[in-house]
């Protein structure tokens, strides 16, 4: 019983010091081939030949990228957890691929609380990211942020921890 006592100890003490470890919910690579594949599918390119050998746009006219920009409830600091993701989204977003690009960020709330005050919050939440990015050398000029408060929600309770997020799309660019 003492044997398996300390295993079990062991173990936790174990867990404590050294705890798991997940990593970034995406790579830089996957974010950047996603948004070059989606610019190939702007009007500014031209394909020739048949509509399956084109890329073709979304039915909204926008590629978006859920960020996985998470934060806590009534919050616009950015966790750890984001900001790893955010490090990706940085590194991706310096890709030759993506030059010139201009992308919207779009912050989003539950439902909690009044429309003005998520409205807001929402607005402080994409500008976070914008910030952060911009820390990371990305330049903010390139970078749009939007607030939606509890208008669009990812999942369908609109109080779930799941609609506190940031999105990011690619922009049309005038004269594309």
């Amino acid at each position: 019983m003492r044997a398996s006592m300390l295993a079990v100890l062991g173990l936790a003490v174990g867990l404590i010091a050294h705890p798991a470890y997940a990593g970034p919910a995406y790579k830089a690579h996957d974010v950047a081939d996603f948004f070059a594949k989606a610019a190939l599918g702007k009007s500014k390119s031209i394909c020739f030949g048949t509509a399956a050998d084109c890329p073709q746009p979304p039915p909204d006219g926008s590629a978006k990228f859920d960020l996985l920009v998470t934060f806590e409830f009534d919050s616009d600091k950015l966790t750890a957890a984001a900001k790893e993701n955010l490090d990706q989204f940085a590194e991706a977003l310096r890709d030759p691929r993506l030059k010139g690009e201009k992308f919207e960020i779009d912050g989003h709330t539950d439902a909690t609380g009044t429309e003005q005050y998520n409205l807001g919050l929402s607005e402080r939440r994409a500008a976070a990211v914008i910030a952060y990015l911009a820390s990371k050398g990305i330049d903010a000029s390139e970078l749009i942020g939007k607030g939606f408060g509890k208008t669009k929600p990812r999942v369908a309770d609109p109080f779930s921890p799941e609609n506190r997020r940031v999105e990011t799309h690619l922009l049309e660019q005038p004269g594309g």
